[in-house]
């Protein structure tokens, strides 16, 4: 079953050109039950709405899966830059990174 859209999505075109950073994030342990892609778009819909974790509408991945990504995608890796805020600046989307450094707070 497919999942709604939803405004904070990201189209897969302009998904693939960070699915790359993103998949590198991981250890490759076993195959993933979720696309790497409806995780990031949840990602995408917790930063633009506000919502709680478990509050994810259904469709997306299981709210802890997408909390156990946000986590190690908010790690800091280069000096004082998390993955995700790379992701989100080459992707452009300058509202969810802002929004991110609040929630990290920095700037």
């Amino acid at each position: 079953m497919e999942r709604p859209a939803y405004p904070s999505d990201i189209s897969r075109e302009d998904f693939e050109p960070v699915r790359g950073m993103l998949e590198a994030a991981r250890r490759k342990t076993r195959p993933r039950k979720h696309d790497l892609y409806d995780v990031f778009c949840a990602v995408l819909f917790f930063l633009n709405t506000g919502a709680t974790w478990r509050s994810m509408p259904p469709g997306f991945p299981p709210w802890r899966t997408v909390h156990e990504y946000f986590t190690q995608w908010t790690m800091l890796r280069d000096g004082d830059r998390t993955l995700l805020e790379g992701v989100l600046e080459r992707s452009g989307r300058a509202p969810e990174l802002a929004q991110l450094r609040k929630l990290l707070n920095r700037r």
